[in-house]
């Protein structure tokens, strides 16, 4: 018993005697630990009693924290509105999960969809995992990826995949699965159900039919069903049109963003998250489970928390501030992909307002992107700003030279994008985009070439290709401002080392 006293006792001098070394508490400490009565903030004046605030302050404390949490929920989760916006435009045409779909012609501006390509052919299907694990049977010759619900990515296929371009069967399985995946395929598992595999197919002289004819040789069926193969569904998505009220395949900037995020959230898994950006959603209302039903109060906040959301994206892609995303000094050509990782990893963290500036701007992520290798692969480089550091507007007359011996093994383009929708530019022509193999494109004496952009051709020479600048010119439209984006496939080390760089868009007029 004296044993057990004597140790309190020691236990209770440990406690006591940094305590006494503690200093008085004075003004001084307190100023630096503690609030004032009066704080003035850009929320205005904040009211407290020795610490402890009024009720109007935490009223309007506790909407700038439900704003801030909705603006970060929009810049964090623009990958799986935009995943889910852009199945929703397919259910809305009708078409299934595990419905090939194809286009018999190239992209062109009358379908709404985050900077496509002009110059290759497309096929993709949604990969539902939700009645088990899926077969995708992929034929040679192709190039694709799949990304999951939310926008992650699962696995590259194809000519960047496992099968090395050479076909091969893919086996996909669903989040949870334990039963060991049979031989013979290649093995990937998601953290979702929903996945979606997207395919592209180049052009062969100009022709996209031997590329959709290699297409409906992709066949997906259930693993349950591979010993009798169902028939696989295609759909030509060639002619349809994504108008406003349909086909709404680029994510809301509007209140009706947080509902879609909320359907993902609905259809997926909890362990899809990490519990950080569940707690983030849980914030705002939004709960596996449960409603999402917010009061007038909080629709109000999150209406304009999408809003500012919508406009800080905006900023992060078209007036960037991280310099890294810049190809050159005092030049307006930037990465898509900037830093070099589709993950946005560097130096041990990841870069938030570069992830939120590609989601906001493109759709589908892989290690391919930004794969850097002479002869293989493609790059991109993207600007909305003139010479002189000027937006670029659609009423106003441009050109942009491109020095000889451009670096590409396989071919080059240029591509112009509505800044508004981050889709093709709606004009006459409804292919606003000019590439290496244009048979009338117009080169200088010295190889080099000079492309012009404006609501009408600017005046030139007559030749035999015809008056003016025609074969080299990509209309505008008045009133609205545009963006550009050079691709190179196969590009050769002149580009990586910067030893042939793109002009900067000049103002002609």
């Amino acid at each position: 018993m004296k044993m057990i006293k004597t140790i309190i006792v020691g236990c209770l001098l440990a406690v006591c005697i940094p305590l006494s070394g503690l200093a008085q508490v004075g003004p001084a400490t307190v100023a630096q630990i503690g609030t004032p009565d009066r704080v003035e903030t850009r929320l205005g004046t904040l009211k407290f009693f020795d610490g402890l605030p009024d009720k109007a302050t935490v009223a309007k404390l506790y909407d700038n924290l439900d704003f801030m949490h909705g603006v970060e929920v929009f810049l964090d989760l623009m990958p799986g509105a935009s995943v889910y916006a852009f199945r929703q435009g397919c259910r809305e045409l009708g078409i299934g999960n595990s419905t090939l779909v194809t286009s018999t012609k190239v992209m062109d501006s009358k379908h709404l969809g985050l900077t496509p390509n002009t110059e290759t052919v497309y096929a993709f299907v949604v990969i539902d995992l939700k009645n088990g694990p899926v077969v995708v049977d992929l034929p040679p010759h192709t190039l694709g990826m799949v990304n999951d619900a939310w926008q992650r990515h699962v696995a590259d296929v194809g000519n960047a995949g496992p099968d090395r371009g050479q076909g091969g069967k893919y086996l996909f399985l669903p989040p949870g699965y334990k039963e060991e995946a049979p031989q013979g395929y290649f093995v990937f598992r998601s953290p979702t159900y929903a996945n979606i595999l997207l395919v592209r197919g180049f052009l062969v002289n100009g022709d996209a039919k031997p590329a959709v004819e290699n297409f409906k040789r992709l066949h997906l069926y259930p693993l349950a069903q591979a010993a009798n193969p169902p028939e696989q569904k295609i759909y030509d998505l060639s002619d349809d049109v994504h108008k406003d009220d349909v086909n709404k395949t680029v994510f809301a900037s509007d209140f009706m963003f947080f509902e879609q995020v909320n359907q993902v959230v609905q259809e997926e898994p909890t362990e899809a998250l990490d519990p950080e950006l569940g707690g983030l959603l849980a914030s705002i209302g939004i709960v596996k489970g449960k409603p999402f039903a917010p009061d007038a109060r909080m629709k109000k906040l999150l209406t304009e928390a999408a809003a500012v959301g919508s406009a800080t994206a905006r900023s992060m892609v078209f007036a960037t501030r991280y310099k890294e995303a810049y190809y050159y000094p005092n030049s307006g050509w930037k990465e898509m992909l900037a830093g070099g990782s589709c993950e946005f990893l560097k130096d041990g963290y990841r870069n938030l307002e570069a992830r939120s500036a590609f989601h906001f701007y493109a759709l589908f992520l892989s290690p391919a992107l930004v794969f850097k290798r002479a002869g293989l692969g493609s790059q991109y480089a993207y600007t909305e700003h003139d010479a002189a550091g000027n937006y670029l507007d659609g009423g106003k007359t441009y050109r942009l030279h491109l020095p000889p011996n451009i670096p590409v093994k396989d071919f080059w383009s240029i591509i112009v994008y509505d800044s508004q929708t981050r889709s093709l530019l709606q004009t006459d022509n409804p292919i606003p985009s000019i590439n290496s193999y244009k048979k009338d494109l117009a080169n200088n004496a010295d190889g080099s070439i000079d492309l012009y952009f404006g609501p009408k051709p600017p005046a030139g020479p007559s030749t035999s290709l015809g008056t003016g600048h025609e074969s080299n010119w990509i209309q505008t439209v008045s009133g609205k401002s545009w963006n550009t984006m050079l691709r190179l496939y196969g590009p050769l080390q002149p580009w990586f080392d910067k030893t042939w760089r793109p002009g900067e868009i000049e103002l002609v007029k």
